[in-house]
């Protein structure tokens, strides 16, 4: 097992597999790095040395006390960057994931990352805002704290088994075990972890950070997406990057990485490859 210890004492767990140019991964709440496994083995089959981290609280790490909020999990993926010496880099997030990229690239990326890839991500902003009236109001968050509150368990089941893959979409092809991977990802983390993890993906703004990237960044989405609607985050965040490619999915949702990895895989690897 390796882990990397943050200035605050947190254990960070981490993989890291095969040599070449590194791609690192950021995975959703409230899973793990287990959730990049479909991509870790692409990547490494295709010659890549592929990393994917534990979030603070999530998976395998310190279930912390502190620290759930977007500033540190940026600066655990630092510390975890500058243990590793990684150059050249190109960093993949997912929902959560993808925040944390787009404040790990702005605030520390300069000299590491080569390329960023952001799916179905959270930036701009989830939250309804002055700014971004599209967004979807407190009650929707704060029905997610109740239901994790209440009883994380059957909440953690309901997700993956209905809008997160869109298994709840007529003629969806129902996969038992991606609901129950999904599951156990989820119940390896921290209570208090995910609880305050809602508050950062939803109400952090990333529009500066996605306004300071200078390396290229594709932002890849489901047009179906029923957990990060499209219209309020990559159509707005492309429009914010100043070297921002947008690639849609028509019919796919939030969890298209694990739902169709025969297609985001190639994709995925043309971007990096280009």
């Amino acid at each position: 097992m390796s882990y990397i210890t943050t200035k605050d004492g947190t254990q960070i767990y981490y993989k890291d597999w095969g040599t070449g140019q590194p791609i690192v991964f950021h995975h959703g709440w409230p899973l793990s790095a287990d959730d990049w496994d479909a991509q870790m083995l692409f990547f490494l089959s295709h010659g890549y040395r592929v990393i994917a981290h534990d979030r603070r609280g999530h998976g395998r790490s310190t279930q912390t006390s502190d620290g759930n909020e977007m500033d540190t999990y940026a600066a655990d993926v630092a510390a975890l960057a500058q243990h590793l010496d990684l150059k050249n880099a190109v960093h993949i997030g997912h929902s959560t994931g993808g925040g944390e990229v787009a404040r790990y690239v702005a605030k520390y990326g300069k000299g590491r990352v080569a390329k960023a890839v952001l799916i179905g991500a959270v930036p701009p902003i989830m939250l309804k805002t002055a700014a971004y009236p599209g967004g979807l109001p407190m009650e929707v968050f704060d029905g997610f704290r109740q239901a994790l509150a209440a009883n994380r368990a059957q909440f953690f089941l309901d997700v993956p088994s209905g809008p997160f893959y869109g298994f709840n979409r007529p003629g969806a092809k129902v996969s038992e075990g991606s609901i129950r991977n999904w599951w156990r990802q989820g119940m390896m983390g921290g209570a208090k972890n995910h609880y305050e993890c809602i508050k950062a993906f939803s109400e952090t703004d990333f529009t500066d950070d996605l306004k300071a990237i200078d390396v290229p960044v594709l932002v890849m989405h489901g047009e179906d997406d029923q957990i990060v609607p499209i219209e309020n985050s990559a159509k707005l965040s492309v429009k914010l990057l100043k070297h921002g490619t947008l690639k849609t999915y028509p019919g796919f949702p939030h969890g298209m990485c694990t739902t169709h990895p025969e297609v985001i895989n190639p994709d995925l690897l043309a971007f990096i490859k280009a």
